[in-house]
């Protein structure tokens, strides 16, 4: 049940006929985790927690350093030096007080990944390696749940939607991040955020994007990205989609899968 205060703050929701009043209950029954409190998961939580999602948990085991300002907007200049889970739960208080948050200050790896993921819902990743991409989308393939999983480089940045542990209309498992990217690149190279700069606003559209996407999963309405990778380029201001589709020879759900736990990673 909504609290009449709870009515009031989110009615520009509630009136809109693919939300309403149920949509609104099932954010509130959501559980969300979130990966990493960054450039992309700052406005991922924000939102969030601003629609109502009624637990956010948030992991994340850096702390806020004043160059993250520049587009780590869930953070301010008094929280350089704290744990960026803790500054990111302060926020989301402040902003929403019916948002419960649960602080995991820790790395994600191969041992905490399957049990941590297991206890939500819906995954939203924006960490910033092709490492941690992998092993969240195979604990998502394991655990049997929903992932969102965007990336940004410079100028440019790609959303898309998982549900790999479903199938689609056609009968055919829904693609896996290994049928689209099937080996991850070179170690050196991509430059990282640090050494090749990033554009601020850019994470701003791009977390938008996957919060936008993740209420979607959760309220259930509009066609997802499941199969369509979206991708975003802030030089021309363009969108573009590109379609992919389940690769009958991935490791994680082909026909001979081989990867059944997350032993293969460090």
């Amino acid at each position: 049940m909504l609290s009449p205060e709870e009515l009031e703050r989110y009615a520009r929701h509630i009136v809109l006929h693919e939300v309403g009043g149920p949509g609104q209950t099932a954010l509130k029954n959501a559980r969300v985790l979130v990966i990493g409190a960054g450039g992309l998961g700052a406005p991922v939580l924000l939102y969030l927690a601003a629609a109502g999602v009624g637990t956010l948990g948030v992991i994340d085991d850096d702390s806020v350093a004043l160059s993250n300002l520049q587009r780590q907007v869930i953070h301010g200049s008094s929280d350089v030096g704290v744990a960026k889970v803790e500054s990111a739960a302060a926020a989301i208080a402040r902003l929403n007080p019916h948002v419960k948050v649960e602080m995991h200050n820790a790395r994600l790896g191969a041992h905490n990944a399957l049990d941590l993921i297991a206890r939500y819902d819906v995954v939203a990743d924006g960490s910033d390696n092709f490492a941690t991409r992998y092993l969240v989308s195979d604990a998502c393939f394991l655990t049997k749940k929903i992932l969102v999983t965007g990336a940004v480089g410079v100028f440019d940045g790609t959303l898309t939607t998982l549900r790999a542990h479903e199938r689609g209309p056609d009968g055919k498992p829904n693609p896996t991040y290994r049928c689209l990217f099937p080996e991850a690149p070179p170690p050196g190279s991509i430059p990282t955020c640090s050494e090749a700069g990033i554009l601020g606003a850019l994470t701003g559209v791009l977390g938008s994007l996957m919060a936008l996407e993740t209420i979607r999963a959760v309220v259930g309405f509009g066609e997802g990205l499941v199969g369509r990778l979206l991708m975003f380029d802030a030089r021309g201001m363009r969108f573009e989609t590109l379609n992919y589709s389940w690769d009958q020879d991935n490791p994680l759900s082909g026909e001979n899968p081989t990867t059944k736990d997350l032993s293969g990673h460090a």
